[in-house]
């Protein structure tokens, strides 16, 4: 795991501007760091070393020095192709996995991509073309962030690292503020920053003469099979998931793993036959963890390091946490990932986490909603509509969200497991909204390749092409490397999604539970509380919080900001504060998005509107 920035084109001190983009991302890769100056090109590298820890120092050339490569992650099959490349001719100077991307692309160009199995985000200089290639993975686990000024391409693993460079001019972009505001975190390609954008998951990009051409090189497709019995589904489920956890724990440091109350990351502790878990909680009883994960630890004979997490710790470390992010994350859990990352950065180099196992066997609790849904969506939709309508003008009552939410088709009501602001609200309290874009606008095409298949199904897709990406894998790779620690997922394998997007509804999610058949495999390592326990996630009591005069505040101030007047109308964000704080409404998450948006903006442009 590491970190690397670039740009090409002629510029004054050109070493002088890499190392000011190398620093900023240190964090990354505190290890070593490397160079690579040209005719036209710079490239920059900070290392986090796991496998040839004396070799493997990048960048990294091919035997004509001809091509050379900065490159993030981590190639889990890197054996298989370096054997089939040296059968052919290659001959590698190391021993790192870094090897096999630049011969494999001299060997078959961009057709190296369908061979990996791993995790990365990579550039690879052809000097004789001067072309640079480039990918990100296939779910999105590394970031890639570019910038084009001028006909030159600046790029780099974090933003924060862009904007050293002096040509680019930093800016927000309130269409990302806008869309944030109802995703809950930055879901368009053009990030928080006006001109830096991200290199979406599975696609790779080619730039030459000032011009970038991107295109998708992989798709997850769903194709359920309902041939095969659930048996056979659990034991094809727990075969690919001891193939994966075995090929994520190849490294020549210690690997640890997270461990929470959830089946997701004690299957994978239970598996890897490590020596240390690592949990964080509050000091609330319904925001604990830690007890789960220790009696689990003590159940499987592995040593378990947990951290009880104060509210002053929590408050005081969301400026560093909005930093590390590069980009506003209203996700509260973030900030407990910021810890236990922290906790296990103490001890070990890299650890196992469990992400994925939702968006790709149907874990999330919402994914239930369809089914307890169908009283009202089997009806006419006019007929839906009209009851969603009468509901709208009815009090606080119970009974009155189902039944709005069952007169929306799927396509209205679900964005993925955050839905912060709707249209109407956002421009009530934006004091410039421009309109653009509608959510649905935003997911329809991805709605539109999955039309022939079920609600569930439809949720997954969604879910991995917008959630996973802007949230999940966001701060599970900015948390983690803040504190210089990598993270291995393995259910985000394709040997696994290969076996998951088979797998049919009826045994993801049924009347009992979700993840149902990965739920079965797990059963064959975890005892029945833990393989079980409902979807819970990083719980973390922000609703308390927010309704004590001291956090109160905190919010408030931050709300008569300038930034705060400069971009919304502070009237209505007030009244979301206020109406909380009396207990006329659980406004958390919308004042928490909010909040989190001020708390980023003073990290990068200080207290200045």
């Amino acid at each position: 795991m590491c970190g690397f920035c670039g740009f090409t084109g002629q510029i004054a001190t050109p070493e002088e501007i890499l190392e000011k983009m190398k620093n900023k991302i240190i964090h990354r890769g505190p290890d070593s760091g490397g160079s690579h100056l040209g005719n036209g090109i710079a490239m920059g590298f900070r290392r986090l070393s796991f496998l040839d820890l004396e070799g493997g120092h990048q960048p990294i050339y091919n035997e004509t020095r001809d091509m050379v490569i900065t490159f993030n992650g981590e190639i889990y099959n890197h054996q298989e192709i370096r054997e089939e490349l040296e059968a052919k001719g290659h001959v590698m100077g190391s021993h790192a996995d870094t090897e096999v991307l630049i011969h494999g692309y001299e060997e078959w160009g961009e057709d190296i991509l369908q061979k990996l199995r791993g995790m990365f985000a990579f550039v690879i200089w052809d000097k004789k073309n001067e072309t640079l290639f480039g990918a990100r993975d296939f779910f999105g686990i590394k970031p890639f962030y570019y910038s084009i000024v001028n006909g030159n391409l600046i790029y780099a693993s974090e933003i924060k690292s862009i904007l050293e460079h002096p040509d680019v001019k930093k800016e927000v972009n309130p269409l990302a503020l806008e869309n944030y505001l109802t995703f809950q975190y930055s879901v368009l390609e053009e990030t928080f920053f006006k001109g830096i954008f991200k290199l979406m998951p599975a696609h790779c990009f080619t730039f030459k003469n000032g011009k970038m051409d991107i295109k998708r090189y992989w798709e997850p497709v769903f194709e359920p099979d309902h041939s095969k019995s659930l048996e056979q589904y659990v034991e094809e489920i727990d075969a690919a998931m001891q193939d994966s956890i075995k090929a994520h724990k190849i490294a020549d440091v210690e690997v640890g793993s997270f461990l929470s109350s959830g089946v997701d990351s004690s299957y994978v502790a239970a598996c890897f036959k490590g020596d240390k878990t690592f949990t964080v909680g509050f000091d609330y009883e319904k925001y604990n963890e830690i007890d789960y994960a220790k009696a689990l630890s003590e159940k499987i004979q592995i040593k378990n390091h947990s951290k009880l997490i104060s509210e002053q710790e929590y408050w005081d470390s969301i400026p560093s946490v909005q930093y590390h992010m590069d980009e506003p994350l209203a996700d509260p859990s973030a900030i407990a990932l910021y810890f236990v990352t922290g906790t296990a950065a103490q001890y070990v180099k890299t650890c196992m986490s469990g992400e994925g196992a939702d968006e790709f066997f149907g874990g999330y609790n919402i994914y239930r909603e369809p089914h307890d849904l169908l009283p009202l969506t089997r009806l006419p939709r006019p007929v839906r509509k009209g009851l969603g309508a009468v509901a709208k003008k009815l009090p606080k009552m119970k009974g009155k969200n189902y039944l709005i939410r069952g007169s929306k088709d799927l396509q209205e009501r679900f964005i993925g497991n955050a839905f912060m602001l709707n249209e109407e609200e956002r421009e009530r309290i934006l004091k410039n909204p421009t309109g653009k874009y509608h959510h649905m606008q935003l997911t329809k095409p991805f709605y539109d390749k999955v039309k022939h298949l079920d609600d569930v199904t439809k949720m997954q897709y969604i879910d991995i092409h917008f959630w996973l990406i802007g949230d999940i894998l966001l701060k599970a790779d900015k948390m983690s490397m803040a504190h210089s620690l990598e993270v291995r997922v393995p259910f985000l394998d394709r040997v696994v999604f290969d076996v998951a997007r088979k797998v049919p509804t009826e045994y993801k999610v049924t009347k009992e539970n979700t993840k149902y058949a990965m739920r079965q495999a797990a059963h064959r390592y975890l005892p029945d509380m833990v393989a079980e326990k409902k979807k819970l996630g990083f719980p973390v009591p922000i609703r308390v919080w927010l309704k004590e005069e001291k956090y109160y505040n905190i919010v408030k101030e931050a709300f008569h900001s300038p930034a705060a007047q400069e971009f919304f109308k502070v009237d209505e964000i007030m009244k979301y504060l206020d109406d909380h704080k009396a207990g006329k409404a659980d406004n958390s998450r919308k004042i928490w998005t909010v909040y989190m948006f001020l708390v980023w903006h003073k990290q990068f442009f200080g207290n200045a509107a």
